[in-house]
C-alpha cells in the first residue's frame, strides 16, 4: 500500500477556505484513495501553532481536527521522542545552508525510515531532499 506523510501545509491549506492551496488540497485528499497516511505529533504541534492568532471559530476547526487525527485508526501518528528531536537536530545541522525548520528535518527523517517518497505538502524543502511533494 502506498504511504503518504502529512506535513504541516497540507491539513492548513484543507482546513482554511481562504488558504490559496484549499482547492489543491481538497483536489489531492479526493486522489489519495486508499493511501496509508503518516504524520507525526510535531506536524499536530506545528499546526495547533499556525493557528494560534486565527479567530476562534478556526482554532476549534483546527483541534478539532487535530483531536480526529489522533484518533482515527487509519492515520499513524509518529510519536515525537527524545530520539527523534536529537535525529531532527542532527539533521538541522547537517543542513544549515537550508532553511528547513525542525519540524521539516524531523518529518523528512520520518519519510527515510518509513520509506515515504510523497509528501502533502507544497513546502519545497521536500523537493530539495528529493521527495515528491503533491501540493
Amino acid at each position: 500500500m502506498r504511504k503518504v506523510f502529512v506535513d504541516t501545509f497540507f491539513p492548513a491549506a484543507l482546513l482554511n477556505p481562504r488558504d490559496q492551496w484549499h482547492a489543491r488540497a481538497k483536489e489531492v485528499e479526493r486522489g489519495l484513495g486508499a493511501a496509508h497516511l503518516v504524520t507525526s505529533e510535531l506536524v499536530l504541534v506545528e499546526l495547533l501553532n499556525f493557528f494560534a492568532e486565527y479567530p476562534p471559530p478556526m482554532r476549534r476547526v483546527a483541534a478539532r481536527y487535530a483531536s480526529l487525527i489522533m484518533d482515527e485508526l487509519d492515520v499513524e501518528v509518529i510519536e515525537y521522542t527524545r530520539a527523534a528531536l536529537r535525529l531532527g537536530i542532527d539533521f538541522y545541522e547537517a543542513r544549515l545552508d537550508k532553511e528547513y525548520s525542525l519540524t521539516d528535518c524531523v518529518s523528512m527523517n520520518i519519510c527515510r525510515e518509513h520509506q515515504i517518497t510523497d509528501v502533502l505538502t507544497h513546502d519545497n524543502h521536500f523537493t530539495q531532499e528529493g521527495f515528491n511533494v503533491l501540493l
